[in-house]
């Protein structure tokens, strides 16, 4: 047995040998089977799976193509329904004067950009330039488009009743004016007002958001038509103080615009004399009243008593009693105010009397302003041409009430008669 057993393990073994060689062989091949018949199972798995897929896929497809009807209806419900709660808050907003304007879509990105970074933490470090307060946005196109509406609300071109002592008229609302200017506005007859101003901002802003400015709810509570001139090509300039510098100053890099222009004038209509003297008020010192209204139409006249308009009030009884009646609110007597013209064309006197003055106190006024002879001239009208002689008829009677331009004439008695006017 050892014998065969070592001829096994030598080249006399070889046909021992070829018998392992089989054997293994015959183990690796059925392996090879095993396995890919493992594979084949897990191929038709997959195919299985692929077609399972493809089912799903011819499905979706069709679903897109031809969508569910049912949900379709739905989907119209829906956006019916939506339309109804939309058209119906509008009405809910009109009825109180408002209008949905939404978002703008520049405003919405901003909010999704918001949405989408990081909250900042609670403490940051300060950065140069965050405190600096930016310049206020105007929006000058919704503040003349609003201002329309504001005015339909106040009652622009509706008259309104206006009780007057015994009786009442109609008057509409006189507007307020408001000039826009490049660097500010001017409300009223002034003062100038800058953008910058806090005060300025407000009152725009209330106009931007369609609202009557707020600075104006006190004294006007049902609110007035605004009257708005744009004058956004001209600059406004305060007016220089005396004794600085004149001229027009350059600064360096800059070029002025020769398209903008400059004023210093308050836009508005200018007050008279009587207008201006109404504004004073008579003021007491140490127990004694101050003609204040006296002294401002001094300096206005002049030394002479003539104004830079060739005009001259008069000074009268009525004119005092006037005066005396506007500060106590009383009631105003019948007054008649002529103007009269001398006889080089070059004074025009204002005198206000009463309707039952005569032709005689009008010379006696005439006389203690003029000085001379008051018989020196005639009083006449033009139309209708009548010479006014009899000093003892009133006013009234003469037909010179409320108001009447005369003429002062020499008196020349070799024309005075055969020269077709009325005597009266």
């Amino acid at each position: 047995m050892a014998e065969q057993e070592f001829l096994c393990g030598v080249p006399n073994g070889a046909a021992c040998t070829d018998m392992d060689l089989m054997s293994s062989m015959m183990q690796k091949i059925t392996l090879l089977e095993q396995k890919i018949e493992k594979q084949a199972q897990e191929i038709q798995l997959k195919d299985r799976r692929i077609a399972e897929l493809e089912e799903k896929m011819k499905t979706l497809q069709k679903g897109e193509d031809a969508p569910d009807p049912s949900t379709a209806e739905e989907l119209e419900t829906r956006c019916l329904q939506l339309q109804t709660q939309v058209w119906e808050m509008e009405r809910f907003l009109n009825d109180y004067g408002l209008i949905w304007v939404g978002e703008r879509h520049e405003q919405l990105e901003d909010l999704e950009s918001l949405k989408d970074e990081e909250e900042l933490p609670a403490r940051s470090l300060w950065k140069p330039g965050e405190a600096v307060v930016s310049k206020h946005h105007i929006d000058f196109d919704l503040i003349l488009e609003n201002v329309k509406d504001l005015n339909v609300l106040a009652g622009e071109g509706i008259s309104q009743i206006e009780h007057m002592p015994g009786g009442a008229r109609l008057r509409q609302p006189e507007p307020l004016p408001l000039t826009l200017y490049q660097n500010g506005i001017v409300m009223f007859n002034g003062p100038f007002r800058p953008y910058e101003d806090p005060s300025t901002q407000q009152c725009l802003q209330d106009i931007m958001d369609g609202y009557f400015p707020s600075e104006l709810q006190t004294r006007y509570p049902e609110g007035i038509p605004l009257q708005v001139t744009d004058r956004r090509d001209m600059v406004f300039r305060k007016r220089d103080l005396p004794g600085s510098f004149p001229g027009h100053g350059q600064v360096v890099g800059h070029s002025k615009s020769s398209e903008v222009q400059e004023t210093t004038e308050i836009p508005g209509p200018k007050l008279s004399l009587e207008q201006l003297l109404n504004k004073f008020s008579k003021s007491s010192k140490h127990g004694e009243v101050i003609g204040v209204r006296g002294s401002a139409r001094a300096a206005q006249q002049g030394s002479g008593g003539v104004r830079s308009s060739k005009e001259i009030l008069v000074e009268t009884p009525t004119l005092s009693a006037l005066e005396r009646v506007k500060m106590a609110e009383a009631s105003v007597p019948d007054v008649c105010t002529l103007r009269i013209k001398s006889e080089s064309g070059e004074q025009t006197y204002i005198v206000k009397m009463l309707f039952t003055e005569t032709i005689g106190d009008l010379r006696q006024h005439l006389a203690h302003v003029r000085g001379g002879d008051s018989d020196s001239y005639e009083i006449i009208s033009t139309f209708p041409q009548r010479v006014y002689a009899d000093n003892s008829r009133s006013l009234q009677e003469c037909g010179l009430i409320p108001n009447a331009s005369l003429l002062l004439r020499r008196r020349d008695r070799s024309q005075q008669e055969g020269s077709g006017q009325q005597t009266a």
